[in-house]
């Protein structure tokens, strides 16, 4: 008989207690809401600050980094063109054909591997992935990790070289 079941006795067993979620967990479900309202902000181009507030009210905001959620959002549709500028040349096609969820996607690896240096870029590219697996096309993870593995490349040189130093 499990812990959560009954004793001999019929009496209840002590339940136990619910795991705190980790910062990881918490920063994973982050980047799915921002590229939520990424994605809502490139399709109908509301102010940031209106979908921010809708998705506080709407969305169950407990099991997210609220903090990391607000960076992303607001880091990239304050910078989208600087983040289309640094992976637009290793498309294969241009940046207006690219599905917009798989654009979202990718001003999100782009903005975390350029700008959130705490964020090692390895976990910066898994996330994007992960991102795309759940929301993508069929394929399209592989597309994202390609694109973001080759701007790791470019942005996060350095890292990139000490990781293969330590090995």
């Amino acid at each position: 008989m499990s812990e959560v079941e009954t004793t001999n006795d019929q009496t209840p067993a002590p339940k136990r207690k619910e795991k705190k979620p980790s910062r990881s967990q918490l920063r994973s479900a982050s980047r799915r809401l921002a590229l939520q309202a990424v994605y809502q902000w490139q399709m109908n181009q509301s102010a940031v600050s209106e979908i921010e507030t809708q998705f506080v009210m709407d969305q169950d905001m407990d099991s997210c980094d609220k903090v990391y959620f607000r960076e992303i959002l607001q880091g990239v549709t304050a910078s989208a063109k600087k983040l289309d500028n640094l992976f637009e040349e290793l498309l294969d096609r241009p940046l207006s054909e690219l599905d917009p969820i798989e654009l979202a996607i990718m001003r999100i690896g782009s903005f975390e591997l350029s700008q959130r240096l705490d964020v090692p870029y390895r976990v910066a590219i898994n996330e994007s992935v992960e991102l795309a697996k759940g929301f993508g096309a069929t394929e399209s993870h592989k597309y994202v990790n390609g694109i973001l593995d080759k701007l790791a490349q470019r942005v996060r040189r350095e890292e990139i070289a000490e990781r293969r130093l330590a090995k």
